[in-house]
């Protein structure tokens, strides 16, 4: 039994989402390779070859793969995947955009957002918002799995030595092409990885108003987030959105201001491992999975809280 680990990478290194699949790659057990595709991206198929646990690194390095278009490298997933028991790939943006055309092309189901490994071919994955969890078997050959990385810990970055494999394999669907992208410029942590986030709702009134969440988070070192009825409110752009329909975190702290805590926000954060919630309703959902909890009004609490650190 052998397994592919779909890398997601920036070319010059392995994001951290990948450490967390490949974890999940070890509790199915089996030899581990990893897909390194992209332009220019021998930087990252040698750190992913160092990854603890990874026997193989494969490395397509062409301009076809150059800005990962789904179309394009779906194609060479599927064709790699004739030769493996399971393909796995983060459920990030990336992963749920080309792994689903990756099943497709192989005529087998998708098990989406997996959660735990029960065994070879039987895993788990949250249902109706993360209120009931599913038990899925699998009898396809080829298992195609995007895992959620909130639910795996990351394996060690370091440790490996694994034998890295030039892959000749040029796909181009030929039905889209590359136009162009804005990359959002932070000083602050990625959202999806960091280690602090900090998060605001409906109660933060309007846009300006974050600029206290800004302050706070730039103290802690940590990300901003915030509900999808601040995103609908139009006070942060979409790429801020924690929750069901947004980014799934589960930082070491996750500090929500003014979030009421609607099912579809905590099914993005109640895995985080300590939960502050800071609202002026004593009844709202949010302090039913808060660790430690202030009832209060947010703008007299925050720069208190900012002032103390």
């Amino acid at each position: 039994m052998s397994i592919l680990v779909c890398a997601e990478h920036d070319n010059a290194s392995i994001k951290g989402a990948t450490l967390n699949t490949v974890t999940a790659a070890k509790a199915i057990g089996g030899e581990i390779h990893v897909l390194v595709a992209g332009q220019g991206c021998q930087a990252a198929a040698e750190a992913a070859a160092k990854i603890d646990g990874v026997t193989k690194v494969l490395v397509a390095d062409n301009a076809v793969y150059g800005h990962q278009l789904a179309e394009n490298i779906s194609l060479l997933v599927a064709e790699l995947g004739k030769g493996y028991s399971h393909v796995l790939a983060p459920a990030t943006s990336n992963g749920k955009n080309f792994l689903p055309r990756v099943a497709a092309l192989l005529d087998v189901n998708q098990i989406s957002e997996i959660t735990k490994v029960i065994s070879a071919d039987t895993f788990e994955r949250p249902i109706y918002a993360g209120n009931a969890i599913a038990t899925v078997q699998s009898g396809d050959a080829i298992k195609v799995l995007t895992i959620r990385p909130t639910g795996f810990d990351a394996a060690a970055a370091t440790g490996g030595s694994a034998a890295i494999e030039a892959v000749a394999i040029a796909a181009n669907a030929g039905t889209s092409t590359f136009v162009g992208e804005e990359l959002a410029k932070s000083d602050r942590p990625e959202l999806a990885g960091a280690k602090i986030v900090v998060s605001g709702g409906r109660g933060m009134g309007n846009g300006d108003n974050f600029k206290i969440l800004y302050s706070l988070a730039d103290k802690l070192g940590a990300a901003v987030g915030a509900s999808r009825a601040a995103v609908d409110a139009g006070f942060v752009p979409n790429d801020m959105q924690v929750g069901q329909t947004g980014k799934v975190v589960a930082p070491q702290l996750y500090v929500a201001v003014g979030i009421s805590g609607a099912i579809q926000h905590l099914a993005g954060m109640k895995d985080s491992k300590v939960i502050v919630a800071i609202n002026k309703d004593a009844e709202a959902p949010i302090f039913q999975v808060a660790d430690y909890g202030i009832v209060g009004d947010l703008f007299d609490i925050v720069p208190q809280l900012e002032k103390l650190i």
